[in-house]
């Protein structure tokens, strides 16, 4: 269970944040063949801002559950929680301000739920 937890966290990790250096690097989304309409009834007007809190928060949160893991820090399952939690918010308020849902964001949401269940289950609150 440890392992599958460090594999869920670390490929949040990588790819929330190559995802958000990727819109940094290209605002106008061209780069991941990202439509402006997907902004349609966002406050953003181009992919800026969320690349910054997708690298910040979803990425940069996950990095630090990985470095904890690795370290076995007494609250590596907390900072794993809470990434499960960012990248899980993260898809929520992406799919209400799009209107729309990708199966990406299924899986992402997913995986999102498996990391908060299994970081609980580690941590001992659901243990039989």
């Amino acid at each position: 269970m440890k392992t599958f937890l460090f594999i869920l966290i670390s490929f949040v990790a990588v790819t929330a944040t190559l995802s958000g250096l990727f819109m940094l690097s290209n605002p106008d989304g061209a780069i991941m063949q990202l439509p402006q309409s997907l902004l349609n009834g966002t406050p953003f007007r181009d992919f800026q801002i969320p690349g910054i809190l997708l690298t910040a928060l979803v990425g940069g949160v996950n990095f630090l559950a990985v470095l904890y893991n690795l370290q076995q820090h007494r609250n590596r399952y907390n900072w794993a929680i809470g990434g499960g939690i960012m990248i899980c918010g993260w898809i929520i308020v992406q799919m209400i301000l799009m209107h729309s849902a990708h199966w990406l964001q299924f899986l992402y949401l997913g995986i999102g739920m498996l990391i908060i269940l299994v970081a609980f289950q580690l941590k001992g609150k659901w243990a039989a």
